[in-house]
């Protein structure tokens, strides 16, 4: 037994260094075909590479010139592969926000590119010149930033799954998933999978500070983070469920609603305090702008108004008979999700429909990060009623004796993965892609895809639903069905080496894709 053990201990850090590896390889796959593509064909714009100066004097760090330049074909080369929104967010980078439609582009990338490009590669300046190394600055915070996201999705993974092999399945898919082209490019894509991974990691382990505080960072890279509040939502019915009809203590249930409001609002203050900042510079007239029709709206959202006005985003705008190749483009991964929802609906109907609430006390115990109050907060249901007995607080010890047993067990187990048929028999409760912990992850996929297919430009649905941990869960278990696993292994796989190889050639080359 003790054998066992120990090749189940090295197993899981063993797959995870894998993961690791397979990222990286992925990345320098992205890197030899957008070279090679780039030196295939030419680009559709070269407009890429024009520079304008920055409308403001104030710039504390211009570009040298050209001449001055060591190495001006290198640094030319970097700045001619920005394209599409990258182009965007190195001007941001450069000189700030200047332009009303800039604002739709959220603060912490750029933010990150400029300290880079002014510390670890400053020295670089000279050589290849300030625009090229802001571009370089940009790519490699990109590509660590997914090196450290496939990880944390692998370790979320095997934590929500119990099955090492499924997560990590799952997290090799997506190393190399059909959006691979944004995660190496200068998108805000690696930042926000790497805070939303890393907070849903924490939340899981139970470390909700730290988590509160890395989705509150997804929430400043993509405006989709605010949906991350979500999840802190989802806890805190439950758990106040749980205070109520099972502690029996209302004001307890009080307490936890308001904890998790509060950790919600953190997750959406970022995005609040960008919105109160563009309103401050462009509607109090810190900006070359007449009063805009968005400053006198009763409640003046910037980021609303960008969407529409520059990219006439809105409900149902987008269902136009030429839009057609565009929802055609995007059928794979809308179709991936609606599968992998009507799939968990399907395996789990009653906890799916009642949001969770119609559940086994065993499954909730199990599942108690989301479901039921943790040991801390059940340690002050003592000090909540000065009228408690002895005997309701023997139950209450008794109860914590459970968790603790259970939790060590739940701990020893994520140590010694077992094989699922010893899973099945130890711990009666599902796990896998059945589990109840999945069921939050599918509520917020499901909310997402029906934002891209109802209200977004729908190609967008590619890269904006492939950081979605039950798309790849779903996948990696659709892979292992007896009989036609092997068909659907194929068929994901096509569909991701099909999507890597068209995006590299058409974005890189500056050719619409997603």
């Amino acid at each position: 037994m003790s054998n066992d053990s120990s090749i189940s201990e090295t197993k899981e850090p063993e797959r995870s260094h894998s993961v690791f590896r397979a990222a990286i390889a992925s990345r320098v796959l992205l890197f030899v075909l957008i070279v090679f593509w780039r030196s295939l064909i030419s680009p559709y714009d070269t407009s890429a590479s024009l520079n304008p100066n920055c409308l403001s004097s104030n710039t504390t760090h211009p570009s040298p010139a050209v001449e001055s330049v060591l190495w001006p074909r290198i640094g030319s080369a970097i700045e001619d592969s920005i394209v599409w929104d990258g182009v965007y967010f190195l001007r941001i980078a450069l000189c700030g926000y200047e332009y009303e439609q800039t604002y739709a582009f959220l603060p912490i990338f750029p933010i990150c590119i400029r300290l880079l490009s002014r510390t670890v590669f400053a020295p670089l300046i000279p050589v290849i010149g300030y625009r090229a190394v802001l571009g370089l600055s940009g790519y490699f915070i990109n590509n660590v930033a997914f090196l450290f996201a496939a990880v944390y999705l692998y370790r979320l993974s095997v934590i929500i799954l119990k099955d090492t092999g499924a997560a990590f399945r799952a997290s090799i898919l997506f190393c190399f998933n059909p959006a691979s082209i944004f995660y190496s490019s200068l998108y805000s894509e690696s930042l926000y999978a790497l805070f939303s991974f890393g907070g849903l990691y924490h939340l899981i382990s139970g470390s909700n500070t730290m988590a509160v505080i890395l989705l509150a960072l997804s929430a400043s890279a993509r405006s989709n983070g605010v949906l991350n509040a979500g999840y802190f939502c989802f806890q805190a019915m439950h758990q106040a469920h749980d205070a109520i009809f099972h502690e029996g203590r209302v004001g307890l249930a009080v307490q936890v609603l308001i904890s998790g409001a509060v950790q919600s609002l953190c997750i959406f203050v970022p995005f609040i305090a960008f919105q109160v900042y563009g309103y401050y510079n462009i509607c109090l007239g810190h900006m070359p702008y007449e009063m805009r029709p968005w400053c006198k709206a009763r409640l003046p959202l910037l980021y609303n108004y960008l969407q529409s006005h520059y990219w006439g985003v809105g409900f149902l705008r987008y269902f136009q008979l030429k839009q057609l190749p565009n929802f055609l483009l995007a059928t794979p991964i809308l179709s991936l999700a609606l599968f992998s929802i009507v799939r968990y609906a399907e395996l789990r109907p009653e906890i799916f429909f009642s949001l969770g609430f119609r559940i086994s006390r065993k499954e909730k115990d199990f599942a108690s990060v989301f479901y039921t109050l943790g040991t801390d907060q059940r340690s002050k249901v003592a000090q909540f009623s000065e009228n408690s007995s002895h005997k309701a607080l023997r139950e209450d010890q008794a109860i914590r004796r459970r968790k603790q047993k259970s939790k060590e067990e739940f701990t020893d187990s994520l140590k010694n993965p077992l094989p699922l048929e010893k899973e099945s028999f130890l711990f009666p409760v599902k796990s896998g892609y059945s589990s109840i912990l999945v069921l939050p992850f599918v509520l917020h996929l499901g909310f997402m895809a029906a934002t891209a297919f109802l209200v977004m430009h729908v190609q967008v649905a590619t890269r904006f639903l492939s950081s979605s941990p039950p798309l790849y869960w779903f996948a990696s278990y659709l892979m292992v069905i007896p009989g036609t696993g092997r068909r659907w292994g194929y068929l994901i796989w096509a569909y991701s080496a099909a999507y890597i190889l068209l995006g590299s050639l058409l974005f890189s080359n500056f050719y619409p894709f997603t």
